[in-house]
């Protein structure tokens, strides 16, 4: 069975598929014409997110049996065409949960005792102790909006911290824990101090925090969201920060991201962006939360089980 790379992945895949008896081609180095025309035979294709495979990418393929993603999201994928094809998808959020959980925490750790400040001042020759004093994670509430592998990841990292952890998710049901209550999204905007993200990019959740999401809590919170960028919508957040009903964010994706994921500043930014850049109360990341040395192999691993298993 012919396998064929469109992205570059740990090769710990490849070496698994291929004692298997799979043939794999390499077609990293290849543009979209010329990917297309190679995969008119394959069994399947491993993607990351350099091409989106929609129904014209995909609609000469004769023998495709499933697609592989390296990573979490689907959204670059068009799922009606290949349900409609009888495609099997594959794809490895079990490989970078924990990282993500990490990053997550990582990032609301920094923001709450500035390092990113404190860090750049004293390089600079500024010892400001009073304006770089931190506030504590204890004793807060933070609510978790989706409770699959990445949201459950960080309310495991949560629990030497003495926080109460809410979650919410509108597909799943009694996932409630010794660490983790399982709650309606109303008790997530009526105790949460901190909301964090972790859901895919569909239809339902584009924009899910806007304006009147955001204007629900009950008292001003901290935002993270290291899913995907149009989860927030930056006007909202924006808005929330000026007039402190948002005390702060970390921010690992943004609305403006494009949908390889690169080249980002290679566009017109609004200004809403330029805001995020000079506020000191948000930290922003380039899209690496789940994208660490060990997730890097984990994934390709995950993929491999998954793909034998079912061949």
């Amino acid at each position: 069975m012919k396998v064929v790379f469109l992205d570059i992945v740990h090769p710990i895949l490849e070496e698994r598929l291929t004692q298997s008896g799979f043939t794999c081609l390499d077609a990293t180095e290849l543009n979209q014409t010329e990917c297309k025309k190679l995969i008119f035979d394959a069994t399947g294709i491993v993607v990351r997110s350099r091409f989106r495979m929609d129904s014209d990418f995909l609609q000469n393929t004769k023998k495709l049996k499933f697609i592989a993603r390296s990573g979490a999201g689907m959204e670059n994928i068009d799922q009606g065409f290949t349900n409609q094809q009888n495609i099997k998808l594959f794809n490895a959020p079990e490989g970078n949960r924990n990282a993500v959980g990490e990053h997550a925490l990582g990032m609301l750790l920094a923001l709450f005792n500035k390092l990113h400040t404190a860090d750049q001042e004293v390089r600079k020759g500024k010892w400001d102790r009073e304006g770089n004093r931190g506030i504590e994670l204890e004793g807060k509430t933070v609510g978790l909006i989706g409770f699959g592998n990445n949201g459950s990841a960080l309310a495991r990292k949560l629990r030497g911290f003495d926080v109460e952890v809410l979650a919410y998710d509108k597909y799943k049901r009694d996932f409630g824990s010794d660490f983790v209550q399982e709650v309606s999204l109303n008790e997530i905007f009526a105790k949460s101090d901190v909301l964090s993200f972790h859901i895919p990019q569909t239809e339902e959740t584009i924009y899910m925090g806007g304006n009147e999401f955001f204007k629900s809590f009950a008292k001003p919170i901290h935002v993270i969201n290291i899913s995907r960028g149009k989860i927030i919508k930056i006007s909202a957040l924006v808005h929330g920060l000026k007039n402190k009903t948002i005390l702060g964010a970390c921010l690992d994706v943004l609305e403006f991201e494009k949908t390889n994921f690169e080249s980002f500043f290679n566009q017109n930014l609004p200004e809403d962006f330029n805001y995020l850049l000079k506020s000191e109360n948000v930290i922003l990341s380039p899209h690496v939360g789940g994208w660490t040395h060990e997730s890097y192999f984990k994934l390709s691993n995950v993929l491999a089980d998954k793909i034998l298993n079912h061949f």
